[in-house]
């Protein structure tokens, strides 16, 4: 939805606001909030999680009605990187943005000063 003035009407005239919508008007592409980013990926999560048990019933009825063991292996072969994957995505974040502060600085540092004022020293 293109906005044309700072009235919140879309650009090109119509409107999906009721005079009596108490929604607020959305002006930004503003990002989900963290709590909303952690439910999608509890979400995902537990979606590919709950497909692994039902991959292995069925490869087990595939073995028990074919009797063939090569059906019963892939299923299952499919089904063990499920855990591995489901946590790479549940631990993912968004990408981050052009504002983010980054950790890395590619600087080189400067070079430690080895020689530095004269001590004394006392020879025992």
């Amino acid at each position: 939805m293109a906005i044309s003035s700072g009235s919140g009407a879309p650009a090109d005239g119509s409107s999906d606001r009721t005079p009596d919508d108490k929604r607020p008007v959305l002006i930004t592409e503003a990002q989900a909030s963290f709590e909303e980013q952690q439910r999608a990926r509890i979400r995902k999560y537990s979606i590919m999680m709950g497909v692994r048990i039902p991959a292995l019933v069925l490869a087990a009825l595939a073995y028990t009605t074919w009797h063939n063991g090569w059906i019963a292996l892939a299923i299952i072969a499919v089904s063990i990187p499920l855990p591995w994957m489901a946590v790479l995505i549940a631990n993912d974040r968004p990408p981050r943005t052009k504002d983010e502060p980054r950790r890395y600085d590619h600087k080189t540092p400067p070079a430690p000063e080895l020689d530095g004022p004269a001590h004394k020293t006392i020879e025992g």
